[in-house]
Parts: structure tokens; C-alpha cells; sequence
């Protein structure tokens, strides 16, 4: 037979679009010509190919005209994950493997010169896909993607280290078996992904701030963002990178999501399963670092953060257009990055923390210290940031510079606030999940998710309490925005309370945590 299909995936953010791949013998000058919007790293695949086969000892038609297309063509090819069905589909043209085997079965994974199977990127993307598509198919993958792939609940994968695995696994299967009998090189992958493991970061070890150990509870009991500011050396990064292990437990799912964004970038550790990420991109990130591009495009930091967290230190330092393209998915949880060719979405449900120093000095207020800033300079650093991206965090918390005395004391030490301090991770995650289910009881999302009419259904707003947050609002020239954040935030404080309605104090703690930035008197 001198034509030949063989079935793989191209990756377009997390969708697996399926490429066939035609492979083509005809007599002629002999060559080998790979069409179909491949780029630069599949058409390398030829020379990667041939290698392959002759040292594998296979028979390579070095006296026939190769051509191979990747259809549709009109789909943009990267990687050299088409490598395996490449010269797969060449040796089923040949004859040297049964075509029809081949029906059913998906094959991705790049080759060595040897013939050795490397591991591809997106590997659980793919297969996540596939079952979302609930497409009952067979994948063959390389050591290292396959075991990604398997964590797919139902999925069927199976693992070859080489090519010659591959090819006696189809040479050799018995007729009317379902499956190739395993091997040494082949076999099919469980199903078992690993427990869910914390960071061990533990809240205990920061001391003292009171205040802002609250706002972290109650972002993450309600999944809002948070603006820490203080001085330098304050505890704000120490807040912040625990602040993942407060989060509620994973579910499947989300594990799931999270894990395969996290393939698509080769990103992928099997030691973090079903632990919420926490990206934190240096400040001379680009826009396209934090939302994502790229030609074929590519999830950025905030895909990676999604179910977890995104820290942004030294806030006011990121560049403008960074910061601004922050606004849209703070709104709606995702991104969606257009090019001239495709386009792409990528969920990006993240919690956002934000850390930043008061001035550029940053002892703008300190006690312990002075300021060397004059109010020109604090208003040019504040303004940095702008106001409708200040609307969209719902909590801002001062955190300020504890004293020696303070910062030294210990456990043993009698103190009057001795056991808040000494709270631990795993105490405040208690609380944290008591309020997150009761919001997920209530309305089937967190807090901070409540748009348009539900706002209104699921908020129960006291009649006190409305008169408070009404007075409050003229007051403070709250937009629309303002007064549904500082609502959903005070329904989450509630919540925490195991209050069914929202009371005048939970209103009151609310409106304290928004505020915006004070500028020198």
C-alpha cells in the first residue's frame, strides 16, 4: 500500500484538534516533503525520521518520492510531537506495518536519532480534551507524557519507550485482540493519580499582623483579590506565599485544569497535584508574560495561576500595560488571545495578591522609620496604579512594620494575643472551607463570582445594614463596582460567622477593608 493515515493532535490552547497524518509513497526522483502549515521544528522531523528508521534497522524507501501532509491544512503544526506518526505512517505506506491496525489509535511523540521516544508537551492537555470530547481513543505516548496523560479519568494510554516497541506491538498482536499483549517497552498506564500534597508553608510562622491574617481569611473563604501595603520587611511576600494552603481542598476537576495548563507550558510536576499553584512573575514581566501570546499562542502567568494564585510583588513596578491587561480577566476569568492566524481562550480564574510599599522608599507612615519622599513623589508612585484596576480588588490592607520587641517574642511568652498569633495553617483553612461550602450551598459559586440579579438573590441584606453600606457609599463616592465588592465581601464575612443575613458589622469590617490609597497630608 503506498498511502497511508495516521491519526494525532495538534495542541490549540487547551483544545486537541485532530490531525491526520497522510504519508504518501510514489516512484520518482526520490525525496521527502512534509507539507501542511507545518512549522520549522515538524519539518525537522524528516532528517529526525529517517535517522529513526535506519537505526533502528527498519527499511527506510530511500528510492521513492516521500510526501506527507498534516491535515487540515490550515491548522498551525509546532512541536516535534508528529515525529512517532510520522514514521509511523511511513512504514504502514511501505508495508511494513498493517494499516488497518492503525484505526482507532492516536500517536504522538518525538524521536531520537536512535529511535528512542522523547516526551512531548501537553500530554494531559490532550488527553483532558479527549474525554471532554468524549472520544474513545487509543493514545500512544512517550515515557514521561504518558504517565500525564493517564491521570485522565477513563482515558487509554499507553506507554512505548521506542519505536521498535511500537512496531512489534502492532506486528505482533493476535487476531481479535482488543489491545497489543504487554511488554517490556509497552504497556497501558493506570488510571491512579497521586494525593493531594500541601506546600507545608506554615501561617503560624508569621508573626504578629492580625489584621491582614484576617483579610487572607476572608479572600480566601469568598475567592477575592487583596492589595497588601507596608513597608519593606513587613511580612507582605510571607503573607502572600502562604496564602495557597488556605484555599480549599482541590476538586478532580479544577486538579485536572490546573495540571494541564501547567503541561501545556512544560510546566508539569507530578510532586504538585492537586496543590493550587502560586505564579509570581518577576515586575519586569511583559503583558504578554502575564496574560499569554505567542505564535502558536501559549498560556501566560495567569492561565498557570488558575484555581490559585498570582502574586505580584512590588506592584506599582510592573508596567502599565501589564497591570491593565489584568482588568478583564479579574472580571470575567478568562483571556482570550487573538492573532492573525487563530485564536485562543485559556481559563484564568486566579485570586489576586498584590504586595507594594507605600512610597518609593517605602516608610510613607512607618513608625520606626522615616520617610524620605515628598508628596510629589508618593502621589507619581501611587498613581502608578490606576483606578478602575484598584476597583477590582476587593480588599486593602495596611500591614505594617512590627517592632523587636515584637518580632522576637516566642510561643512560651505570655501574651494577651498570644493564641491569634499563634494560629496555624491548618486552624484558619477550617474556617475558611465552613464559609466556602456554605457559599456553594447557597448559590453553587463562591462570593466573589455573584453577578447581576444574584447579587440581589443571594445577598440578604439586613435593613440595618443596607442603611449603613447606603451612607457609606454617598460618603465615599463608591462606584457600582465598589458597592458590589464591598457587599460580596461582607456576605463572605458573614459567612464566616455562620450568619444567614448580612448584619451591620459585617457591613462595617467590609468598608474597612476599602479604602484607597492615602497620599501624604
Amino acid at each position: 500500500m503506498s498511502l497511508a493515515l495516521v491519526q494525532s493532535r495538534a495542541l490549540l490552547g487547551l483544545h486537541a484538534p485532530e490531525v491526520t497524518v497522510e504519508v504518501h509513497l510514489a516512484n520518482g526522483l526520490p525525496s521527502f516533503s512534509l507539507v501542511g502549515l507545518a512549522d520549522v521544528e515538524v519539518k525537522e522531523a524528516r532528517e529526525r525520521v529517517r535517522s529513526a528508521l535506519l537505526n533502528a534497522g527498519l527499511d527506510f524507501p530511500s528510492n521513492k518520492r516521500i510526501t506527507v501532509n498534516l491535515a487540515p491544512a490550515d491548522l498551525p503544526k509546532d512541536s516535534g510531537r508528529f515525529d512517532l506518526p510520522i514514521a509511523i505512517g511511513i512504514l504502514a505506506a511501505s508495508g511494513q506495518i498493517d494499516a488497518r491496525r492503525l484505526a482507532g489509535w492516536t500517536f504522538a511523540g518525538e524521536l531520537s536519532l536512535s529511535g528512542e521516544l522523547r516526551p512531548v508537551r501537553g500530554a494531559l492537555a490532550t488527553s483532558l480534551a479527549l474525554h471532554q470530547q468524549r472520544e474513545q481513543v487509543r493514545q500512544v505516548l512517550p515515557p514521561g507524557s504518558a504517565e500525564e496523560a493517564a491521570w485522565v479519568p477513563e482515558s487509554r494510554v499507553f506507554c512505548a519507550r521506542h519505536l521498535l516497541d511500537v512496531v512489534q506491538a502492532f506486528l505482533h498482536r493476535p487476531e481479535g485482540a482488543a489491545e497489543p499483549a504487554p511488554t517490556p517497552g509497552w504497556q497501558r498506564m493506570k488510571n491512579a493519580p497521586l494525593p493531594a500534597c500541601a506546600s507545608g508553608a506554615e501561617m503560624a510562622d508569621v508573626k504578629g499582623q492580625v489584621q491582614a491574617k484576617r483579610a487572607l481569611e476572608i479572600a480566601a473563604a469568598g475567592g477575592h483579590s487583596l492589595l497588601l501595603i507596608g513597608p519593606p520587611g513587613a511580612g507582605k511576600s510571607m503573607l502572600a506565599q502562604r496564602f495557597a494552603d488556605l484555599l480549599p481542598p482541590m476538586s478532580v476537576d479544577e486538579a485536572l485544569q490546573t495540571a494541564a495548563l501547567a503541561s501545556l507550558s512544560g510546566r508539569f510536576c507530578a510532586q504538585r497535584w492537586a496543590q493550587r499553584p502560586t505564579a509570581s512573575p518577576h515586575h519586569t514581566a511583559s503583558a504578554v508574560a502575564l496574560v499569554g501570546g505567542g505564535s502558536p499562542p501559549r498560556p501566560g502567568e495567569i492561565s498557570l495561576a488558575h484555581h490559585g494564585v498570582l502574586f505580584l510583588d512590588e506592584f506599582p513596578e510592573f508596567s502599565r500595560a501589564a497591570l491593565e491587561a489584568l482588568r478583564e480577566p479579574l472580571e470575567t476569568g478568562r483571556i482570550t488571545i487573538a492573532r492573525a492566524a487563530q485564536r485562543a481562550e485559556f481559563p484564568a480564574r486566579f485570586q489576586l495578591i498584590a504586595a507594594m510599599n507605600p512610597c518609593p522608599c517605602g516608610f510613607w507612615g512607618s513608625k520606626l522609620q522615616r520617610c524620605r519622599c515628598t508628596p510629589d513623589q508618593v502621589a507619581r508612585y501611587q498613581g502608578k496604579l490606576s483606578g478602575p484596576l484598584l476597583d477590582r480588588i476587593d480588599l486593602h490592607v495596611e500591614v505594617p512594620a512590627l517592632p523587636a520587641a515584637q518580632l522576637l517574642q516566642t510561643d512560651a511568652d505570655d501574651s494577651a494575643d498570644a493564641s491569634p498569633m499563634a494560629e496555624s495553617t491548618a486552624q484558619i483553612r477550617e474556617r475558611v472551607v465552613r464559609a466556602h461550602a456554605l457559599a456553594l450551598e447557597r448559590q453553587g459559586m463562591p462570593n466573589q463570582a455573584l453577578q447581576g440579579r444574584a447579587i440581589d438573590q443571594h445577598l440578604q441584606l439586613a435593613p440595618a445594614a443596607s442603611d449603613f453600606v447606603q451612607s457609606a457609599a454617598a460618603r465615599l463616592g463608591w462606584s457600582g463596582r465598589s458597592l458590589h465588592r464591598v457587599l460580596k465581601v461582607a456576605r463572605t464575612i458573614a459567612d464566616l460567622a455562620a450568619s444567614p443575613r448580612i448584619e451591620t458589622p459585617h457591613v462595617a469590617e467590609a468598608v474597612q477593608y476599602r479604602r484607597a490609597l492615602l497620599g501624604p497630608h
